[in-house]
C-alpha cells in the first residue's frame, strides 16, 4: 500500500494494477527505444568522424573515436537486452491481465446462470410446453378443416367447366367428343345379315341320298345353329 492509498483509503483491484504497471513498462520501453535510436544514429557518426581522422593523419583522435565507438556498440547491445526483458515482464502482465480479465467473466457467467436456475420452474416449463403442443395440434386441426372447406368451395363446377374446356378444344382441331372417348361413332354400327341369307350345301337336305356324306353333316349343322 502506497502513501496515497494510505491517505485517501483507497485500495487498487488486482486488475488496476496490472494495468498500471503495463502502462509503466509501455513507458520505459519506448524511453529505450528513443536512447537506442540515439546511439545508433551517434555510431553512424562516429564511423564518419574515424574515417576523417585517419584521412588527416590524426590517429590519436581516431583512437579516441574508436573507443567511443566500441562502448556505443555495447549500450546499443544492452539497450537491447533491456527491451527484450521489459518485453518479456510486459508480456507476463499481459497474460496475467487476461487471466484476470477472463475469470471476472467466468465468475460473472457463474452468478448469472445461478440466478437463471434458481428462477427456472421446471413444472411450469413443463406445463407451458405440453400447453403449447395441445394448442398447436389445435390449430392444426382447424387449418386442415379450413383448407378442406376451402378446397370443396373451389372445386365446385370444376368438372363441368373442365368438360367444356376439353369439349371446346377437341372441337378446334375437329375431334367429336364422342370419338374422342371411345364410343361407337353413329353411322358405323354392323348391319344385321338376313336370315335367310344363309349358305346351303349344294343338293339340300331334299336332294335325296345321292349327296356327299360330307355335306349332309354341314348341312345337321347348319340346321342345328339355326334352331
Amino acid at each position: 500500500m502506497n502513501i496515497l492509498e494510505w491517505a485517501f483509503g483507497k485500495r487498487m483491484t488486482p486488475a488496476e494494477r496490472l494495468r498500471k504497471n503495463q502502462r509503466m513498462i509501455d513507458k520505459a520501453i519506448r524511453e529505450l527505444d528513443q536512447v537506442r535510436v540515439k546511439l545508433e544514429k551517434q555510431e553512424k557518426a562516429l564511423v564518419g568522424q574515424i574515417k576523417q581522422s585517419a584521412q588527416k593523419g590524426q590517429m590519436g583522435a581516431a583512437k579516441i573515436q574508436a573507443k567511443d565507438l566500441v562502448r556505443t556498440r555495447r549500450y546499443v547491445e544492452k539497450f537491447y537486452g533491456m527491451r527484450s526483458q521489459l518485453q518479456k515482464i510486459s508480456l507476463r502482465l499481459q497474460t496475467h491481465r487476461t487471466n484476470e480479465q477472463m475469470m471476472q467473466a467466468m465468475k460473472g457467467a457463474t452468478v448469472a446462470l445461478g440466478s437463471m436456475n434458481r428462477s427456472m420452474n421446471l413444472p411450469a416449463l413443463q406445463r407451458i410446453a405440453m400447453e403449447f403442443e395441445r394448442e398447436t395440434a389445435i390449430m392444426d386441426e382447424r387449418q386442415e378443416m379450413m383448407d378442406d372447406a376451402i378446397d370443396d368451395a373451389m372445386d365446385v363446377g370444376i368438372e363441368e367447366e373442365g368438360d367444356e374446356v376439353v369439349e371446346q378444344v377437341l372441337e378446334e382441331i375437329g375431334v367429336d367428343l364422342n370419338q374422342a372417348f371411345g364410343e361407337t361413332p353413329t353411322g358405323l354400327q354392323t348391319e344385321k345379315v338376313p336370315e335367310g341369307r344363309i349358305a346351303q350345301a349344294i343338293g339340300g337336305p331334299s336332294g335325296g341320298g345321292g349327296g356327299d356324306p360330307g355335306d349332309d353333316d354341314l348341312q345337321a349343322r347348319l340346321d342345328s345353329l339355326r334352331k
